[in-house]
């Protein structure tokens, strides 16, 4: 077979491998194992994790050996330019689906504070359905009670005004901050790579992924305080189910986009990254840079707005 490097016609197809099978298992099963665990504590038993945990291993486990083999193929000249083209065709749909994905709880956000509440209220010629369901109800956002608080019991007090504690007050727009100055920060490590400086390149992707752990931290620290302080739970209604959503799923990109840039860093000490061959680190920089503006719009519309 010819090398693909010296004949840009040739489209390399790799051999036949399970790796795909293995990603699916291992998703079923952290997915599921999640799943199980919510359903366990909604229901007030002790849920395990361990099903979780195996289908992260075996995720986790395969990626690894996969993206290695990726790697390796590049060394080798297999990846040509017709090939390295569809990753970044790639990369860019799993970002639109990701954009899709955030796209639908937002718009369940949108949904319930501009029409349901509104409904509930008595607004839109629909007194009819507050009055017979809930004729307490005052229509404000966030709510802060629930028909029957035996079942659903309502939040205290809301993220919006913490009075509880000062310190988290400040967290989601220390967060923000974070956030944005790792945008920054992860783009001075791309500009390293494009003038060949090595130190450079590592100092400032080390100094991205210390900004995204502090994220991290700082989230952690914002749930022991709204479930302990706040009474703000995933079962405080409508309220605290799209803000632990929101905020939760978002977190759980972060977490992967910070192992991502980690993988990256270790390959910068490896010195793997050209000028004109650096796709590995310019698909992890896109999905921070989307992972950053799906915080802002989380910080204006959860908690300002």
């Amino acid at each position: 077979m010819a090398n693909p490097k010296a004949d840009p016609s040739i489209y390399y197809v790799p051999h036949n491998s399970w790796y795909p099978v293995l990603v699916g298992l291992g998703v079923m099963l952290m997915l599921t194992g999640f799943a199980s665990w919510l359903i366990d504590t909604n229901n007030g038993e002790e849920g395990s994790w361990i099903q979780a945990i195996l289908g992260l291993a075996i995720l986790c486990f395969v990626l690894f050996r996969w993206f290695e083999k990726v790697i390796d193929e590049n060394f080798e000249g297999l990846a040509n330019p017709m090939l390295k083209r569809s990753y970044v065709w790639g990369m860019g749909w799993f970002i639109f689906s990701e954009v899709m994905f955030f796209a639908a709880f937002f718009g369940a956000l949108f949904y319930a504070r501009v029409f349901a509440v509104s409904w509930l209220g008595g607004e839109g010629g629909k007194a009819i359905t507050g009055e017979y369901l809930w004729p307490e109800f005052s229509s404000d956002w966030p709510v802060m009670q629930n028909p029957d608080n035996t079942l659903f019991q309502g939040p205290q007090q809301s993220m919006e005004a913490p009075a509880v504690s000062s310190w988290a007050t400040y967290l989601p727009f220390i967060n923000t901050v974070l956030l944005l100055a790792s945008s920054v920060t992860v783009h001075f490590a791309h500009t390293a790579i494009k003038n060949k400086a090595r130190g450079k390149l590592i100092a400032w992707l080390g100094v991205t992924i210390l900004f995204g752990i502090a994220f991290l931290g700082l989230q952690v620290e914002e749930y022991l305080i709204a479930y302990n302080e706040m009474g703000l739970t995933l079962s405080s209604g409508i309220y605290g189910s799209t803000f632990f959503i929101l905020t939760g799923f978002h977190g759980f990109h972060v977490t992967l986009g910070t192992v991502i840039l980690i993988v990256q860093l270790l390959r910068a000490f490896k010195g793997h990254f050209q000028p004109d061959d650096c796709f590995g680190f310019e698909a992890a920089s896109w999905y921070w840079h989307f992972v950053d503006v799906v915080w802002v719009c989380l910080f204006i519309f959860v908690y300002v707005l």
